[in-house]
């Protein structure tokens, strides 16, 4: 059945963003001069002919890289900027977050800016005072709400943006990253409210970087890859194409979209949830080439031994068989070590450590914590580990470092270590507080007051 534009609240057709980008400020004053309009500049593609829709009701979220276009796309479609060609129809009032600062008079209270956005938005005095409550008891600022909101910290600012954003009733609303300022409860808070508005039918696009949320909330996602569009559809069908994207993979992203050009419609949901059921089966068992070559590793990784022994390749494979530094939290994952010996070794020992930004060890083990029986090796053998473990830290950024080690006349000797050889990110959809999920299983009984 075919949509016509009253079904969308969104509808945006082959938008492009072209800005002039010029080597020194006079060449921009040489070009306005120039009698024979010679260029000094040079174009820059922000978006490139992007195309898609947000149904009513719908709830969408956008995905890309740092410089993908993402938020250029947001801009243009309320109307802050101006698409160089193309158009972004909107049906609907829209209540939209883009980014700290936008729309606030920084001298003006918290108090004032509620009154001064609301009327901008086209609400009367009386109407913005019966919806002042609501919106202070959610941003839950206290008595800073009478100060100029330049003396703000950034979390508070957010609530107080977010909870006029929010309590407006708007039928569209546009969230860009802003939530990823506030604390975990506050955004937790901030998406059980949209979740509570969505049902009623506020449509909601948003642009975040915290895939979990996609997952959860939403029920699309559009791909976006330096200014280009690369595709939409379920979201944890796109998560999946994001992460090759991450990961360099574009051979096997060109690969995914070429499948789901082949089919349409209900055949194309067949063939994906297919897919996905035989993933790891197919995946998992025998990967081509290095795995190394398909994951994020790190330039910069530090690395020393005594060379009897190298790792010569390894992974990170997600539930799905999926080489990827992406993992999800609450999943299965494998961390993979292969390992060429140069020297005949008695007992070798193969291990790994993930740790935080800082540099502090939070997990890991190795063959002789976990009694595995390793045989003696002579040169020119090689050795394939996996590591099998549920992914139990919070949504993150963390690093993996490896090694392979033993003991030699009681002395431990290091053959061949890896420091944060390579990235690990953990998408979550619920943290908790601390460095990893306890995995409570929680129960509650109410006994009402008789």
């Amino acid at each position: 059945m075919n949509k016509t534009s009253s079904d969308y609240a969104i509808d945006v057709r082959n938008v492009t963003k072209i800005y002039k980008l010029y080597d020194k400020p006079i060449d921009r004053l040489k070009e306005s001069l120039s009698p024979v309009h010679k260029n000094y500049h040079r174009d820059f593609y922000a978006l490139n002919g992007i195309s898609f829709h947000v149904k009513k009701g719908e709830s969408v979220g956008i995905i890309g890289t740092n410089g993908s276009g993402k938020s250029t796309i947001l801009k243009i479609i309320t109307g802050v900027l101006t698409p160089t060609s193309g158009e972004a129809k909107v049906d609907g009032v829209i209540s939209a977050l883009l980014e700290l600062g936008a729309g606030f008079n920084m001298d003006y209270t918290g108090i004032e800016n509620i009154y001064m956005n609301g009327t901008m938005m086209g609400f009367s005095r009386k109407e913005m005072e019966g919806k002042l409550q609501d919106i202070l008891d959610f941003a839950d600022i206290g008595d800073f709400v009478y100060q100029p909101v330049k003396t703000y910290s950034s979390g508070m600012f957010v609530r107080l943006a977010f909870a006029l954003a929010i309590n407006v009733e708007p039928e569209i609303l546009i969230v860009d990253e802003a939530l990823s300022v506030g604390d975990v409860f506050f955004q937790s808070k901030c998406y059980r409210r949209m979740e509570e508005i969505r049902k009623n039918g506020t449509t909601i696009l948003m642009v975040t970087h915290d895939m979990g949320s996609i997952i959860k909330y939403c029920d699309k996602a559009v791909l976006l890859n330096k200014g280009e569009f690369v595709a939409e559809g379920a979201p944890g069908r796109i998560v999946d194409l994001y992460k090759k994207i991450l990961a360099g993979r574009m051979d096997s992203l060109e690969e995914d979209l070429a499948k789901m050009n082949d089919f349409s419609g209900e055949e194309a949901l067949e063939e994906e949830n297919l897919l996905e059921n035989k993933s790891f089966q197919a995946e998992a068992g025998k990967h081509q080439g290095l795995m190394k070559d398909k994951i994020t590793i790190n330039a910069n990784r530090t690395e020393y031994g005594d060379g009897r022994a190298e790792i010569v390749d390894l992974g990170l494979v997600d539930a799905k068989g999926s080489l990827t530094n992406l993992l999800l939290k609450g999943e299965m994952f494998t961390i993979k070590e292969k390992i060429q010996f140069h020297a005949d070794i008695q007992a070798p020992i193969f291990t790994y450590t993930i740790k935080d930004k800082k540099g502090t060890d939070l997990s890991g083990t190795n063959t002789m914590f976990e009694g595995t029986d390793i045989k003696p090796v002579k040169a020119g053998d090689i050795y394939e580990v996996s590591f099998t473990q549920k992914m139990t830290l919070q949504g993150g950024e963390y690093l993996l470092s490896m090694s392979c080690t033993g003991f030699e006349n009681g002395e431990h000797v290091v053959y061949h270590r890896l420091y944060d050889v390579a990235n690990i990110t953990v998408i979550s959809n619920k943290n908790t507080v601390g460095v990893y999920d306890m995995e409570s299983q929680v129960e509650a009984v109410l006994t009402p007051n008789k």
